[in-house]
């Protein structure tokens, strides 16, 4: 019993730090545009601004259809 008390305490002071960090700065807790990107398994980057690495993909990828649609045969 002692345990599921200290485990539920822990986890509320999780969440008052939280609601803290919240009240605080006035933003909602976001993700990066990391995560399976990064992977390089293709997903939505709905990101404003995108992160230094995803805009250097999208650089090469538009280097490499630049450099196809130059050299195309037909």
């Amino acid at each position: 019993m002692s345990t599921f008390i200290a485990t539920f305490v822990v986890l509320l002071l999780f969440f008052v730090l939280m609601s803290i960090g919240y009240l605080v700065k006035r933003t909602a807790v976001a993700g990066s545009c990391g995560g399976l990107g990064s992977l390089g398994i293709d997903k939505a980057c709905d990101c404003d601004d995108p992160c230094d690495n995803r805009k250097a993909k999208m650089a090469a990828e538009d280097e490499r259809r630049d450099k196809l649609a130059k050299d195309r045969i037909i």
